[in-house]
């Protein structure tokens, strides 16, 4: 059996989309003859947001986990000083300093082992000391652990594999200042050429990669929903007494959301209280979205709920009674909730094909830089292929097919999906693929 070292930033319990990837990995590749072994930092969850991701980890030495799908190791955390600020006096405080020590501190990282990730560095070089290990993984973002890869794979000759999650230097937001953007772009090519291996989540990034690396074979791995969790769930009834909406994780600049809220607010006047209702599920601003439904009708603020993260499980069963999964378009970004959207299967509702509004919030904010030729549209694809759910073209077009969802709902007392094909994006298969990559090495 093939040992498979894999280093990862985001990992339960911490509860992020990033984090289910390398789960899943460690989940079910024993299944395909891989033995993997994680190394990841330790989550707190004291704080139920954004901050978790800064916070001081629960003990101060390397907590070892044993079961049956392989072995987790959970090494120390310590908040940067930039961190530290921001967790002692709020996002308001002291924001120059923070930037610059952040920026300070992402440099630093890549000139020598330093800053709050090097204990997963650190803690791996002791593992493969005393332990086989065939093949390591980083999956990334942080991009940083490419590097430690790199140097893990020169020390003990052990082939690595770069997994991108997302694009590095390609990426918009690396290229606001012109040398943080040379500086990454040069990082990258050469550590990522040391690789004997390339993955990631889509098209996309499959093609931006080849710029910077031509003549590699890239691994299209894509995200999925983990079958287990959803044949548990899928078959449970919807249970609202109103027309239920849910939206769960991050809300980005380039999402139209206050848009939405102002058409649902105008249908929700309408239907009357008590006739419809919009969850959001861990959002990460939602001291901004409670402010801006103070400007909006009584029945609106009566009619929209926001909750904190809750574990995958508990989320994705709660889902599975509402009615109806409102997703945000990502453009030629395909995301991670779609898959589990079409797992619960129920119906999806995509906000927007082509709004006006929309497309400037994209020129202003989108951080992706697009490929000509290939489609803006992956969600719109992949919803029309599984038939899993409707997609609003614009605020007027949103606006009927809320109407036409009510109506439903009035008559069946739940919202249909008749999706097809959707167990072709279980990651099981997905992990399949990553064991015979690992085991061709």
């Amino acid at each position: 059996m093939k040992h498979l070292l894999i280093l990862a930033y985001d990992f339960p319990p911490y509860i992020s989309v990033g984090g289910l990837r390398p789960y899943n990995w460690f989940k079910y590749l024993k299944e395909y003859g891989v033995e993997p072994v994680v190394i990841t930092r330790q989550w707190s969850n004291n704080y139920g947001n954004g901050l978790d991701y800064v916070a001081p980890g629960s003990e101060k030495k390397t907590r070892v986990e044993h079961s049956s799908y392989g072995t987790i190791l959970y090494t120390p955390y310590r908040p940067t000083w930039s961190n530290r600020l921001l967790l002692k006096h709020g996002k308001n405080k002291y924001r120059l300093l923070r930037k610059a020590l952040t920026a300070f501190g992402e440099i630093k990282q890549f000139l020598w082992i330093a800053g709050p990730k090097k204990e997963l560095y650190r803690e791996a070089k002791r593992y493969m000391k005393t332990n086989p290990v065939d093949v390591i993984i980083t999956t990334a973002d942080p991009f940083v652990l490419f590097f430690y890869a790199k140097k893990l794979s020169r020390e003990f000759n052990v082939p690595w594999i770069a997994d991108y999650r997302d694009p590095w230097s390609q990426d918009k937001d690396f290229q606001i200042n012109r040398l943080f953007y040379v500086w990454n772009k040069k990082l990258e090519k050469k550590i990522v050429s040391t690789s004997s291996s390339i993955i990631t989540v889509s098209e996309f990034i499959e093609h931006k990669l080849h710029e910077y690396f031509p003549s590699r074979n890239v691994h299209i791995l894509p995200n999925g929903y983990d079958p287990e969790v959803i044949d548990t769930i899928a078959e449970l009834p919807q249970s609202t007494n109103r027309l239920t909406i849910s939206f769960v994780g991050t809300i980005y600049e380039w999402h139209p959301w206050k848009s939405f809220l102002d058409v649902f607010s105008d249908f929700a006047e309408e239907k009357g209280a008590g006739q419809v209702q919009l969850n959001f599920y861990g959002i990460n601003n939602p001291s901004e979205v409670q402010e801006y439904l103070k400007h909006l009708p009584v029945v609106t603020q009566e009619s929209v709920g926001i909750f904190p993260k809750m574990p995958n499980m508990d989320l994705l069963q709660r889902l599975a009674g509402e009615n109806v999964m409102l997703l945000f378009n990502y453009y030629s970004f395909m995301g991670t909730k779609i898959f589990d959207y079409i797992g619960t299967k129920r119906k999806i509702l995509l906000c927007y094909a082509n709004d006006e509004q929309a497309l400037k919030l994209k020129e202003e904010h989108y951080t992706i830089s697009e490929v000509e030729g290939m489609s803006k549209q992956l969600q719109v694809d992949l919803i029309r292929e599984t038939n899993s759910g409707v997609i609003a073209d614009n605020a007027v077009h949103l606006k009927q097919l809320l109407n036409d969802l009510h109506r439903e709902f009035s008559e069946k007392g739940k919202i249909e999906c008749h999706s097809t094909g959707v167990e072709n994006y279980s990651r099981k298969i997905q992990v399949k693929k990553l064991a015979e990559i690992v085991k061709g090495l």
